[in-house]
């Protein structure tokens, strides 16, 4: 899947190579998947990991052993770094599957009701004990930092929809967050409800990215997430919120994606979205669109 990555290496020396430290003791590190030398590779804090670490291992861990293991890797291998001519991929692998969230903010439901014939279906579900949950894309499906995520032919009013995704092992736990880009047809979708798969799932509609960082859950309640739409050269829509003013708990909507599913590999799951384009915007061909929530920046061109 690396043979259409194009610009992956682009995301050095913006806040995507920042750590923190995090609550409890605990350093958050960054996770991420390359391309070199004909191979697949993981890194953390840029620092090769040995073949066969990968997500699917580590996330196969529990997050305490996980967390031990990454730091014992990066004190065995300290001179083993990242070069120039690694190519970032996203940062799942084929088996993974990212799920996607839905009316977890004020804002998205309001949106969905403008746009939709069925408006109380929205309110319903905002109000709910029970969140909208569904299926966005297998893992080798997902596009990356620098890669081109796409509008539907059939849709002419498509907007991105900037959320942070969770990353949750197989036992359910929360072990980090990356940037997701939830492609949306809000034509689609308004049409009728149960066209949800068609507005949500389509080749290019899923983008995550650049890296994974790996902290505590509690360092997930207070980011910033911005949206900055570019065309030709110029902002066409700019937009921010932070993840304080989610409806949702992150562990509920994990909890509910976990409790009649099993994820041998772990999971990512969208959380929804807080900024929404006024209904006049629509994204055109050529767009780029950036999203940055904590120390992360995704950034895509929309084909």
């Amino acid at each position: 899947d690396h043979a259409s990555v194009s610009g992956g290496a682009g995301w050095r020396g913006t806040k995507a190579a920042k750590t923190e430290a995090m609550s409890a003791g605990e350093v958050s590190v960054l996770l991420s998947r390359y391309f070199v030398d004909g191979q697949l590779h993981w890194s953390v804090d840029a620092r090769w990991l040995p073949p066969g670490m990968n997500l699917k291992v580590l996330l196969a861990l529990r997050r305490d052993a996980m967390q031990s293991l990454l730091q014992a890797e990066k004190e065995r291998t300290p001179g083993r770094t990242v070069g120039a001519s690694a190519v970032l991929l996203p940062p799942v692998e084929a088996k993974h599957e990212v799920w996607g969230s839905g009316v977890t903010y004020l804002r998205s439901r309001e949106a969905r009701e403008a746009e939709s014939a069925s408006a109380d279906v929205y309110a319903a579900v905002y109000e709910a004990d029970r969140p909208e949950i569904f299926f966005k894309a297998p893992g080798w499906r997902v596009r990356g930092h620098g890669q081109t995520v796409r509008i539907r032919p059939d849709s002419n009013w498509d907007v991105p929809e900037p959320e942070l995704t969770l990353v949750i092992n197989a036992h359910g736990e929360i072990v980090g967050y990356t940037v997701g880009n939830d492609m949306s047809s809000r034509q689609i979708e308004g049409a009728n409800p149960l066209y949800l798969p068609q507005a949500k799932t389509y080749d290019g509609s899923c983008a995550v990215g650049p890296s994974i960082v790996l902290c505590a859950p509690d360092a997930l309640t207070a980011l910033a997430v911005t949206l900055r739409i570019e065309r030709a050269g110029a902002v066409a829509f700019q937009g921010s919120i932070a993840t304080s003013q989610m409806k949702r708990r992150f562990p509920d909507l994990a909890q509910y994606l976990y409790r009649e599913l099993d994820f041998p590999y772990g999971a990512l799951l969208m959380t929804g979205t807080g900024i929404v384009p006024p209904d006049a915007f629509t994204l055109a061909r050529g767009d780029v669109i950036a999203i940055e929530i904590g120390d992360l920046l995704l950034r895509n061109q929309v084909a």
